[in-house]
């Protein structure tokens, strides 16, 4: 989330004038970063439990419940803090009947106070639902000042007060892919000097206000700095567009929203030293009613339950509201465009950020403010960590790859916030990678390979987590999906550099590829499409990749997980409307790709990657808790207590098999699970990393 210096020197005097309102609270403290944290030699932790606290960044009221659940409300059913921030008012053409109803009074001219406060009452009514049970919760409202000088509402569940709505009301863009300069949109890039806000009919806010593109990331670093959350949770900033129109693949508010919850999160890490660490977790928006179904039937009610809700279905006047209680667009249709049957992360949703290096040491990497963090395992079992990586604007997810010579190196992908279309340092995504000198020693200065994308407007930057391959001299191949949705690769020369980057093909890639070398030294890529699987592998070893072969494997929820197993590589993913763990073994051959047939891994329901290391599978299991299975074993998970961010990883040792997940409270969490001799996985117990 790296900030031009001007921008940031202007940013950071602001914050530091601004201690006022949602700038006032202070919580919470830290080690200061780039600190090792030792652990104790032989303590036992405590078991793991989901802890920490949560802030969600959307445009617009409903945007949580439909690409943020079931992770919302699991959340909330573990009590920890969760805290929403609305950036707009949704008031949208400010008529609140349902799709395709026509108005009793075909002359009753748009209200969009009246809207906006429709929405924001189902809004209350969905989270005292998922909080409490009951959707009559009572709230208390108020006014708070916040850091860009205007108001904001508060709303904090009187049953639960570690649940908080926060309110911006700003102008929304009133149109998906319009053209629309009154909006973040707008406000983003240059064409208008302030967005206004549109006041709610029922709010405590009456003072009019409007923002500078300043004033909004200081607003919402302001709520940061109020919270201080161990997770964030935001939109997607780069969905990418279609190929076709040319239009982007989600609305407006969503992608640019994303924005400046991405300026304002590098302004508070930077601003704030005083706080926790924090990770951020982004979700596809509407491109999920484009792909498989990624959840299973029960999950998808409970879900689509808050949703009816939140849209007023039954119409009895619970609110007591003039406004109505809910958002009747949504009534004709609850589950919106089959956004309600998945929920998708567009980051940090790769299984290969944990490594092996020396021998018996391993390495697991993560984003924390903003920056690369690692923790280490020595050869005795003890972890270390996090250490902070110099450079900031890494985005979430990291690709480990251990080196012939015992020497470990991360890749990842960094975003840097520009001033406006045209400039030079305009918003852009690049590929960056950083190497050890020596095994086991300091990682060396980040190393751009740039990104195949010419520019943010062409392609919003929509370039996906990197995934990596080493060669028997130890240099690596750079795999991506780029805004085409086309897989391209960067190889790495003698001199260190790294070629530009080449078009491998394909079509209708879907999240990131994955990269692993077989026991024959052939290198195999994989990717996903809405409907199956494409490969790609070399014919000999040193030989360039042949593909895109087809699979034939069935559709699957998108996230893929590889490794290599016997003479071939073994493909982990989920099956679409149920969630159960599958796999399937890759051999290369002659014709192409030969593929067993696809059996049931074990693991019943649940959603997102999933880990494979020997016999050890992870992954969330149907409560979204981290579970653990054997391969091939009974179908349902071995469940925890830990709720985690992004994807687990699981390395395969000698005589242990270690996963890791990164908690919502932003720490390391790992469990080794014995496999010599004849042990199982039955009831492993995740713990803490480090005290």
């Amino acid at each position: 989330m790296a900030v031009t210096r001007r921008r940031f020197a202007a940013l950071l005097t602001a914050l530091t004038a601004g201690t006022t309102g949602l700038l006032a609270v202070a919580s919470g403290r830290r080690n200061s970063a780039g600190a090792a944290q030792d652990a104790t030699a032989g303590a036992v932790l405590p078991a793991s439990a989901t802890a920490g606290s949560v802030v969600q960044v959307v445009a617009h009221p409903d945007d949580d419940l439909f690409f943020m659940n079931p992770d919302l409300s699991r959340s909330l059913a573990a009590g920890i803090p969760v805290t929403t921030v609305y950036l707009t008012s949704g008031e949208a053409d400010g008529r609140n009947e349902a799709r395709g109803a026509r108005l009793k009074d075909p002359e009753q001219p748009a209200d969009r106070a009246h809207y906006a406060e429709a929405r924001q009452n189902g809004i209350r009514g969905a989270y005292a639902q998922m909080a409490t049970g009951d959707r009559t919760g009572v709230w208390r409202r108020t006014v708070v000042p916040t850091a860009g000088g205007g108001q904001a509402e508060l709303d904090v569940l009187v049953a639960k007060p570690q649940v908080n709505l926060v309110w911006l009301q700003l102008r929304e863009a009133r149109t998906i892919a319009g053209d629309a300069p009154d909006s973040l949109h707008g406000l983003w890039d240059g064409r208008i000097g302030t967005l206004g806000a549109q006041l709610a009919s029922g709010t405590p806010v009456k003072r009019p206000y409007a923002y500078t593109k300043d004033q909004v990331i200081r607003t919402i670093a302001g709520v940061l700095e109020r919270y201080r959350p161990t997770t964030i949770r935001m939109q997607d900033p780069t969905p990418g567009r279609y190929e076709r129109t040319g239009k982007c693949t989600d609305h407006q508010d969503h992608m640019y929203g994303a924005r400046f919850v991405q300026a304002a999160a590098a302004a508070y890490a930077e601003r704030v030293t005083d706080r926790p660490h924090f990770s951020v977790q982004n979700y596809l928006g509407y491109h999920n009613g484009a792909l498989p179904h990624a959840l299973d039937p029960q999950t998808v009610e409970t879900k689509t339950g808050y949703l009816r809700t939140y849209a007023w279905q039954d119409h009895r006047n619970y609110c007591a509201s003039p406004s109505g209680c809910g958002d009747r667009k949504v009534a004709g249709s609850p589950t919106g465009r089959n956004w309600a049957q998945s929920l998708r992360y567009t980051r940090a949703d790769s299984t290969s950020w944990l490594t092996e290096g020396a021998p018996g040491r391993l390495w697991a990497f993560a984003t924390l403010d903003g920056r690369t963090a690692y923790w280490t395992r020595s050869p005795g079992g003890t972890w270390t960590g996090p250490v902070l990586l110099p450079g900031t604007g890494i985005d979430p997810g990291a690709c480990a790859v251990r080196l012939p010579d015992g020497r470990t190196g991360v890749l990842a992908t960094r975003t840097v916030l520009g001033e406006g279309p045209g400039a030079d340092d305009a918003y852009r995504r690049e590929v960056v990678y950083a190497v050890q000198s020596a095994p086991d020693g300091p990682f060396g200065p980040w190393q751009s390979l740039g990104t195949p994308e010419v520019s943010d407007e062409a392609g919003t930057s929509s370039i996906s987590s990197p995934s990596a391959a080493v060669d028997a001299e130890g240099r690596l191949t750079v795999h991506l999906r780029d805004s085409r949705r086309t897989l391209r690769a960067s190889t790495q020369q003698p001199d260190g550099q790294f070629s530009a980057w080449q078009h491998l093909g394909g079509a209708d890639l879907q999240g990131d590829p994955v990269a692993v070398t077989d026991t024959a030294g052939l290198r195999h890529v994989y990717a996903t499409t809405s409907k199956s699987v494409l490969a790609w592998i070399q014919p000999a070893p040193g030989a360039p990749l042949s593909g895109p072969r087809p699979t034939g494997l069935p559709a699957t929820t998108v996230p893929l997980s590889a490794g290599p197993d016997g003479a071939g590589v073994r493909l982990y993913f989920r099956r679409p409307d149920s969630g159960v763990v599958r796999t399937a073994l890759v051999t290369a051959g002659p014709a192409g790709p030969r593929v067993s047939s696809v059996a049931e891994a074990g693991g019943r329901a649940g959603y997102g990657a999933v880990a494979a290391a020997g016999r050890l599978v992870a992954g969330r299991a149907t409560s979204g808790a981290a579970g653990t299975t054997d391969l091939g074993g009974p179908p349902a998970w071995s469940e925890s207590q830990l709720l985690y961010a992004g994807a687990p990883a699981a390395a395969l040792e000698a005589t242990a098999t270690t996963t890791t997940a990164l908690g919502l409270d932003a720490r390391l969490h790992t469990t080794t699970v014995r496999t010599a001799p004849a042990a199982t996985a039955t009831h492993p117990v995740w713990r803490p990393a480090t005290p």
